[in-house]
């Protein structure tokens, strides 16, 4: 206890100097000793309520088995403008500046009685008001400072290590009469004043945030001259591609092994252990998918016909992908090389033309927007990496990922006449199908000698990592963005210290947890590492995962017999039980029968089979965020 208050005094820069001072092989599990969370070890029954840091202050919360931001902002504008509706206080709902926040407008007369309502009515037990103040905007210079009634419920896991609270406020602002003008205290996102008399509509959530997707069902009451939809709404959408493989699965071993008697001469690096090896990150990278951005559409996932213990193959929002699948028209069946597999993403049928392609160890920190990746126009964002692979040309001895480099290069000097030494940071990276089919019919060539290495080869292309970022940005249909970004090599004895800190400050918009070299003898101590730091950090489970004791009974067969038992066949594709899963041929034709049935955001309560189709249902105008007539109180 004395060295770890001695340790965390240190600055940042003597903690690191003295990691260097310990023996190498102790060093990870010293440093994560030292580092590792000293409370939140305390498992709170469900419903309790506990004490927990929101924002800064110290309240109470309720302990839930599951929630997310997009729940929690529903959750808190339905209770308020339910309240309000029931007391009879005219109000409208409104864009907030802080897409976490809700806003609700009520007249300025009717400000004791709301705060009185709020602070009494049944409906808001256990929610936590309060009055703060806010500034007028800049086109608003005749007006003071006012206060706005913020109301949430504060909500958090069982270790009470993750507060769903304050930061998903709905917010109720106060407007001005003056004759037959309404005046907002504050600014919007659509107007600073009014006319008086305005006919109410409901609206779709979709238009009063735009971390809210587009096929949220919820409507909100509001003026229809507020209806208004943003330039900046991004409105097409979205998916997100997973690429996954668990390396300790007996089967998938047999087939890597069978591909290493090639006689094709690879890097060392190209087929260690360290880069197949599951952790289990996927579950929690999806998790980070489902909590933090709710407006992807449909995730798939992309294996070597491999299935982990934990996920739901039959749940909609999922579609697993095969290599053999991918790769069918070269004749193979699996595949060892990322950079191959990467070449076919754009293949996969039904995928968004724009989408989000994640490595298993890439995952998202804190809610973001469809703008962090993509404007609303289309085009694409990429953020570059300080780091550069080198000049000259690729040879064998070059690290894979380096040669890869080289390669993109020399075809965009060939394309463009511009050289590019510069990597991209590990995070997902947002693509176009479009601009990787033009890539593959340009490079026909050099993209299928790609796709059909097995291994990491020193002639690959990195396509959607590298190449496609300067590719559409050279042919104008992509820019450079900025995100708050971490990295950290799971093999580094700093590393512990990074991870105590990211579940301190959750400070990152996205955070990558590479392993690319490390020696098989750290594994159990990596694994530990981030058993303690993931399910702290992502504690609440995504609708798509199987329970725990039914993930426990799957974990004693490997990933390849999962995926065969899911579609109902032996290890020698015979048909053995009727098929539980649906092939990606099923999904296909599914999609082109019915696809709005996919596209469904996350309500309150888990999405299922019947509320799906019912988010369907709703009406083109309702889809497209045209306002609807309001209707009565229930």
């Amino acid at each position: 206890m004395i060295a770890l208050k001695v340790y965390r005094m240190l600055p940042a820069g003597m903690r690191r100097q003295l990691i260097h001072l310990l023996p190498e092989h102790r060093r990870l599990r010293l440093v994560r000793n030292l580092t590792r969370p000293t409370g939140g070890d305390k498992v709170h029954r469900l419903g309790s309520r506990v004490t927990v840091d929101d924002g800064g202050v110290r309240t109470e919360a309720e302990v839930v088995a599951a929630a997310t931001p997009l729940e929690m902002w529903h959750r808190n504008l339905t209770a308020v403008t339910g309240v309000l509706a029931a007391a009879g206080i005219d109000h409208h709902c409104l864009r907030n500046d802080d897409y976490l926040r809700s806003s609700v407008a009520v007249l300025d007369n009717r400000r004791a009685e709301v705060l009185r309502l709020v602070r009494s009515a049944p409906a808001l037990a256990g929610a936590h008001v309060r009055v703060v103040e806010v500034r007028p905007g800049r086109n608003q210079p005749d007006l003071g400072p006012t206060e706005v009634i913020q109301v949430w419920f504060p909500v958090t896991d069982v270790r009470a290590g993750v507060v769903l609270g304050a930061q998903f406020a709905c917010e109720i602002e106060f407007w001005t009469r003056v004759d037959d003008v309404v005046r907002a205290p504050r600014h919007n996102a659509v107007v600073d004043e009014a006319p008086a008399r305005a006919e109410p509509v409901r609206v779709a959530a979709a238009l009063l945030s735009h971390f809210v997707p587009e096929a949220d069902d919820h409507t909100y009451r509001t003026r229809r001259d507020l209806t208004v939809r943003a330039p900046d709404r991004v409105g097409f959408p979205i998916d997100a591609v997973f690429t996954w493989v668990d390396g300790s699965d007996p089967e998938w071993l047999h087939r890597k092994m069978g591909a290493l008697a090639s006689p094709e001469a690879r890097h060392a690096v190209a087929a260690n252990s360290s880069r197949y090896h599951n952790r289990d990150e996927l579950r929690y990278t999806m998790r980070s998918l489902h909590n933090f951005a709710p407006w992807v559409r449909r995730i798939f996932l992309v294996t070597d016909g491999q299935l982990p213990s934990w996920l739901d193959p039959t749940h909609p929002m999922v579609t697993v992908v095969t290599h053999a699948e991918l790769f069918a028209d070269l004749g193979a069946r699996s595949s060892f090389n990322s950079h191959a597999i990467e070449a076919r993403l754009h293949r996969i049928p039904s995928l968004a033309e724009h989408f989000l392609y994640f490595n298993d160890d890439v995952f998202l920190g804190r809610p973001l927007l469809p703008t962090h990746f993509f404007h609303a126009n289309g085009i694409a964002k990429f953020f570059l990496s300080p780091a550069q692979f080198g000049l000259g040309e690729a040879t064998p001895g070059d690290a894979p990922v380096k040669a890869a480099g080289k390669n993109n290069r020399r075809h965009i000097q060939r394309q463009f006449g511009v050289t590019i030494t510069q990597k991209m940071k590990h995070t997902p990276f947002a693509l176009r199908r479009s601009i990787m089919y033009q890539i593959e019919q340009v490079l026909q060539a050099d993209v299928t000698e790609t796709a059909s290495h097995p291994f990491r080869h020193y002639r690959d292309l990195s396509i959607p990592s590298s190449l496609y970022q300067y590719w559409a940005y050279l042919t104008a249909q992509a820019v450079p963005g900025d995100i708050e970004y971490e990295y950290a090599d799971l093999g580094h004895p700093s590393t512990p210290a990074r991870l105590a800190e990211l579940l301190t400050h959750r400070h990152r918009d996205v955070f990558c947890l590479n392993d690319t070299d490390s020696d098989p003898a750290t594994f159990g101590e990596q694994e530990r590492m981030l058993a303690d730091f993931l399910p702290r950090y992502f504690p609440f489970p995504a609708p798509f995962e199987l329970p725990d004791d039914v993930v426990a009974e799957r974990r004693k067969l490997g990933a390849s017999a999962l995926w065969r038992q899911s579609l109902g066949v032996d290890r020698h594709s015979r048909q053995i039980d009727a098929p539980t899963t649906p092939t990606i041929q099923a999904v296909r034709r599914a999609d082109d029968q019915s696809a709005p049935a996919l596209r469904v955001g996350p309500r309150l309560d888990a999405p299922t089979l019947p509320s799906m189709r019912i988010a369907a249902g709703r009406t083109q105008d309702e889809r497209e965020g045209r306002a609807q007539p309001d209707l009565p109180p229930a």
